[in-house]
């Protein structure tokens, strides 16, 4: 009976440091992770926290529905397609095997219920309605695909179908999936569907239940995509977010359902536990910068700064600034001219660099300024 106490109670600590912040390595350790390929990203800086393989070359299956919603977002936000649209599924939508919707050729559904069951449902017959939609034929899509996965620097990638059903060539890595990931997730309209659980079509006569399991499980889980083929195994993108920190952890190629979930809430524990984000500041005034031979002795500059920086907590008090500026600037100046530079570092490793900019114009002085400048000033006498 003690000894079932002790066990109960050591559990209990444990997660609840875990959930605090503090870290607890033993607990968190991504050393334990037993998919084939994993990454770990800061979301909004798209630093990397922890890699496994993450190049390793491997099918993905329906993650591959990331890439495909990136187009439909795109798609909405130029007006070309709009959640209300009701759009008829074609019969090579309706053909589709593996997770779906069941559609009939010819039946129609509107945009976002089509999302809803993309996202939340995996289903692979509505996804292809969507690509169609957006491009005329699925080809068409796929080709768009590739595209964007090029402009992101999607080196790993090719796509074939836009559903992620098994299919010779279909392939990506880790690294990609992240960096799709993180590009989907800047359309913040995604959170309304990845964050169902459970839900209806047809007017209550389907109900669909969400492939991630963490919704359920894991505190501060947004999102995003899970996906199952013999081929690419059990993988997930799993994106969550505590304290303002927003992570990606992306699992390749699990044994099992029940492995990837418990490599993604680990990974996601490990960066919580250990990483948080440092936002810059710079409260004091930037120095005036001497003009040569402007109509204006003094320039004034500032540094927009924005963003922010991940560092390992407790670290982020050691993060230092610097400001260089130019004693002395010839004239003319144009307004947003580069004056200098603040740079925050980490010791001697350099974390993030804002350029210090002119705040207006300062004209040359010549004899024609000079003679407009000095009439004006005896008009006004």
């Amino acid at each position: 009976m003690r000894k079932f106490i002790r066990t109960a109670l050591i559990s209990f600590l444990v997660t609840t440091l875990i959930f605090s912040g503090i870290p607890v390595a033993a607990a968190v350790s991504p050393d334990k992770i037993t998919a084939p390929s994993a990454i770990l990203i800061e979301a909004d800086t798209g630093k990397v926290l922890y890699e496994k393989d993450c190049h390793q070359i491997r099918a993905c299956a329906s993650i591959t529905k990331v890439m495909t919603m990136i187009l439909v977002m795109e798609a909405i936000d130029s007006g070309k397609l709009h959640m209300s649209d009701n759009v008829a599924a074609s019969a090579h939508a309706a053909s589709m095997g593996g997770s779906d919707i069941w559609l009939e050729e010819g039946e129609v559904m509107s945009v976002h219920d089509l999302i809803k069951a993309t996202m939340v449902a995996s289903a692979n017959d509505a996804a292809v309605v969507l690509a169609e939609e957006v491009s005329g034929s699925e080809d068409a899509f796929v080709a768009k695909m590739n595209e964007k996965a090029k402009s992101l620097g999607m080196k790993d990638t090719t796509f074939k179908n836009c559903n992620g059903l098994d299919e010779e060539g279909h392939l990506t890595s880790a690294y990609d999936v992240s960096l799709m990931s993180r590009e989907l997730i800047k359309h913040k309209e995604i959170f309304e569907f990845t964050n169902i659980w459970l839900d209806y079509l047809r007017g209550g006569k389907t109900q669909i239940v969400n492939t991630n399991k963490l919704l359920k499980s894991y505190k501060g889980i947004t999102g995003l995509k899970t996906g199952t083929t013999s081929q690419a195994g059990s993988c997930i993108s799993a994106t969550a977010v505590r304290s303002g920190l927003n992570l990606i952890a992306v699992v390749l190629g699990s044994a099992s359902g029940k492995e990837r979930f418990t490599d993604a809430a680990s990974l996601l524990d490990y960066g919580f536990a250990n990483y948080c984000i440092y936002t810059p500041r710079f409260d004091e005034d930037i120095p005036e910068i001497n003009v040569k031979n402007g109509m204006q002795p003094k320039l004034k500059a500032y540094a927009n700064i924005s963003g922010s920086i991940v560092t390992e907590k407790g670290k982020e008090k050691d993060i230092t600034c610097k400001l260089d500026v130019i004693e002395e600037v010839t004239a003319p100046v144009n307004k947003g001219d580069k004056v200098g530079s603040l740079t925050f570092y980490m010791g001697k490793t350099k974390l993030k660099e804002y350029p210090v900019l002119a705040e207006h114009i300062v004209d040359k002085m010549d004899f024609g300024s000079v003679f407009s400048l000095l009439f004006r000033f005896f008009v006004k006498l």
